[in-house]
């Protein structure tokens, strides 16, 4: 059975629709950062997406290369975890974190995907360049190792469309508050407000959607 970050840490990726207190232990990714709005056709963020995921499923099938140089040691069979998303807004403050859906356009975001622990910086870098090379349209400038450590936050899981996030957020925050936390907002640090997407907008109706929410809480 391959390896499936969902089932094996389902604290972490299957949280109920109750929000609870969690510390998140440290994680390894490949992001992009960038700006704009997440919905506009061929915009940034799509190809931010295609940047992702090209450099993720480089990784997933070194396996099958015929050269054993393009091998990486350690390799076990896994599935590709879930696109995440770290978002915020020139106005944030450290005390709401607060994001005005209305105003798309002013969204600064960075994307990423995690990666198994067998992923070193020198394979990381080796499968970027493979990508890279089969891909010479592609700006692989903009990806990076990302080693970070959320530590403790408040998650919930909402179900729905995105854009009726703000009162699942807001059960989310109350729930903080009353837990004896406060939120912790802090972009330099990238302690932001965190989305883990469990379903596929292409694919799924905007109820059916499931989305990990987290704010980062000290």
């Amino acid at each position: 059975m391959a390896f499936d970050v969902k089932k094996e840490y389902k604290d972490l990726y299957q949280p109920a629709a109750t929000p609870s207190i969690i510390e998140v232990p440290r994680m390894r990714f490949v992001a992009v950062e960038g700006s704009g709005d997440p919905n506009e056709e061929d915009g940034d963020y799509q190809t931010a997406l295609q940047l992702l995921y090209g450099v993720s499923f480089t990784i997933k099938t070194s396996r099958k290369s015929k050269d054993p140089a393009e091998h990486i040691e350690g390799y076990y069979d896994y599935v590709v975890p879930p696109l995440e998303g770290l978002w915020h807004m020139d106005t944030n403050d450290n005390e709401t974190g607060a994001i005005d859906y209305s105003r798309k356009t002013d969204f600064q975001w960075t994307s990423m995907i995690r990666l198994p622990e067998f992923v070193t910086d020198e394979a990381f870098d080796a499968c970027v360049s493979r990508f890279a090379a089969k891909h010479p349209e592609m700006d692989v400038s903009r990806v990076f190792l990302l080693d970070w450590t959320e530590g403790l936050a408040g998650q919930v899981m909402h179900k729905g469309s995105y854009d009726n996030e703000p009162a699942t957020i807001a059960t989310l925050d109350q729930h903080i508050a009353e837990s004896g936390h406060r939120l912790d907002f802090d972009s330099a640090n990238r302690r932001l407000h965190h989305e883990i997407y469990l379903g596929d907008p292409r694919k799924s109706k905007p109820e059916n959607l499931r989305t990990v929410i987290r704010h980062p809480i000290v």
